[in-house]
């Protein structure tokens, strides 16, 4: 077992109620385990759940897959590679990769795709969340076919930033080309080794039985299903490192080693203090996050940037906070630190895409002391996503125009939910998307939708996108609406590789009466709650209700966006500023259990 060192700066009982209730909210899995750093030493760590079913909870030695952490190895083996002088940041990827000669941007004025580029997700490769998870094991021949064939643009290189898997994939084949090694022992020699990362291995071959994480997907009927593991291919570079709380600490610990800038020789670290500084930088800005728990209290917002395989998030209290997530089939995982004070959480979760990046806001928020952030009755609202502006393409060659392959797919997806046809699934879907739920239980799904709504028809107003290779709509039936999203390959041609189906049933018609009086009480002078509903705790609610109405005034409800039908909703409210209401009631009574009012950012 490990032993942790130095002082936790928190109460311990402070940290594990912390991580009782994100396990009670159902954000672990089968199990989890996580461990806070101070100044690169572990000074607390724990474990819930089961590693494996019937088995032991996961504590700071158990290895779980770490899915896109891993691009923090991948850029640090970068950069240590330009330190030697075997490649440089402004290379072409061509003069490394030479099978990257068939990828062709989509405008004639494109820059050349460097290593830069590919390191801060700017090269214009559209997102392949989990399109490229399920790339994992594809053999290095294999993907050089793939570049051979080409591959879809999201935008013209150096014009936006939008995360892929598939450029981090290609910075594992320059690594391999520039250090005359193959990726896995590139990684080894330069990082794992020199740092005593014993446990952070590339196949879950390496890790005894005892000490290994299954990963679990969740099914149709809530139970939990084993994932088989990937092997080791291409795509290793962007996730396929295994890796444990223990070793984990220690990496964070190098990169909070970094700061602050120093005379005397560097600490023994194989990449130099100023290649982790810099790794740490926020290279290419991206979306701000707005977070909100109520109109009564003041967001939090903080700036969003994309180093070198890291996340660099700029907070208006406590500057700067760094880290990234993993979301893989069978696991989630984030590591988190604060570069000013040393401090640093990582946690990680044996079911497909848990939330742990939940869990380590909330604990380094309670770590440095920011009143009322580590409330998990929290929850982002952000990144605000604007109109999709991806680049005009060449008249002559179509298959270039991203944005018409989605308005193609997304008219595809419209029929097959309006009847399903298992050809059509067949020619619209990339291979991932039964791999990450079976296309049995995604029919069965639009079929019970159908059976509900009946004909689904697309509403004419309010379509959204947050790129040339993303769409998300709402369809109309009756009793109800469905919110449909849907995200392309970088394949070429593209192919949907995410169809998320989500059905909204109306409310209640006394529910609906409640939210539009609600919405009209926000245009009177003194806003109250109005008559013939009880709720709990009224004074802040009625508190919420007057700080409503000065930032929006009257309002009218606009749309359902969410619930279930029977027991919440949540309504879009439009006035000088759009509201989000979200009623919970019990059902069957006139009393309600929660109201709370939000800005609508989208």
């Amino acid at each position: 077992m490990h032993a942790p060192t130095g002082t936790l700066p928190v109460p311990q009982e402070a940290v594990e109620e912390l991580v009782d209730r994100h396990v009670e909210a159902g954000g672990s899995g089968p199990g989890l385990a996580y461990g806070i750093v101070h100044d690169g030493r572990l000074v607390h760590d724990g474990g819930r759940g089961e590693l494996r079913a019937g088995g032991p909870a996961p504590d700071a030695t158990t290895a779980f897959r770490i899915a896109s952490m891993t691009k923090s190895f991948t850029a640090a083996t970068v950069l240590a590679l330009r330190d030697e002088g075997a490649l440089h940041l402004d290379d072409e990827i061509t003069r490394h990769v030479p099978e990257a000669a068939a990828l062709v941007p989509p405008t004639d004025d494109a820059p050349a795709i460097t290593i830069r580029a590919l390191l801060t997700m700017t090269a214009g490769l559209p997102t392949d969340d989990p399109w490229g998870d399920r790339q994992q094991d594809l053999p290095d021949d294999a993907f050089a076919d793939l570049l051979r064939g080409g591959l879809s643009f999201a935008w013209t290189p150096g014009t936006a930033y939008e995360y892929s898997n598939t450029g981090y994939a290609l910075l594992g084949r320059a690594i391999a080309a520039a250090a005359g090694e193959p990726y896995a022992d590139a990684v080894r020699r330069r990082l794992l080794d020199p740092l005593g990362l014993t446990s952070t291995v590339f196949t879950a071959q390496e890790i005894p039985a005892p000490r290994l994480a299954q990963g679990h997907r969740q099914g149709p009927d809530g139970e939990w299903q084993e994932v088989p593991f990937a092997g080791h291919g291409a795509y290793a570079s962007m996730g396929g490192l295994l890796s444990t709380v223990a070793d984990l600490a220690v990496w964070i610990g190098g990169f909070t080693g970094a700061f602050p800038p120093r005379d005397g020789a560097d600490d023994g670290h194989p990449l130099r203090r100023a290649s982790r500084r810099e790794q740490q930088q926020p290279h290419r800005s991206s979306e701000p996050s707005v977070t909100w728990r109520s109109l009564a209290e003041p967001p939090v917002v903080r700036g969003q940037a994309y180093g070198f395989g890291l996340v660099v998030e700029q907070d208006p209290v406590v500057g700067d906070v760094v880290g990234h997530g993993g979301g893989y089939p069978g696991f989630g995982t984030h590591m988190r630190w604060h570069p000013a004070s040393g401090l640093g959480v990582v946690v990680l979760s044996n079911s497909t895409y848990a939330p742990s990046t939940r869990l380590t806001g909330m604990l380094l928020d309670l770590l440095l002391s920011r009143p009322g952030t580590a409330s998990p009755g929290r929850r982002p609202l952000g990144p605000v996503p604007g109109a999709a502006a991806g680049p005009v393409p060449r008249p002559d060659d179509p298959a270039r125009d991203l944005t018409g392959a989605t308005l193609a797919a997304r008219a595809d997806v419209v029929r097959l939910l309006q009847r399903w046809d298992d050809g059509l699934a067949a020619r619209l879907f990339a291979a991932n998307v039964d791999l990450d739920e079976p296309l049995a239980e995604r029919r069965a799904l639009a079929e019970r939708i159908a059976e509900e709504f009946g004909t689904l028809a697309p509403e004419p107003l309010d379509p959204w996108s947050r790129s040339p290779a993303h769409a998300g709509w709402w369809l109309a039936g009756r009793g109800g609406r469905v919110r449909v999203e849907i995200r392309l390959s970088p394949e070429r041609p593209p192919r949907v590789q995410t169809l998320s189906v989500t059905a909204v049933p109306d409310p209640p018609a006394p529910v609906v009466r409640l939210a539009r009086r609600l919405a009209a009480t926000l245009g009177e002078p003194v806003p109250d709650w109005p008559p013939g509903w009880d709720v709990a705790e009224r004074a802040d609610v009625v508190r919420c209700l007057r700080v409503a109405a000065a930032w929006a005034g009257a309002c009218r409800v606009s749309a359902v966006l969410g619930g279930d039908g029977a027991s919440q909703a949540t309504f879009r409210l439009e006035g000088r500023v759009p509201l989000l209401l979200r009623l919970s009631w019990t059902p069957g009574t006139a009393a309600l259990t929660s109201c709370t009012l939000t800005p609508a950012l989208r």
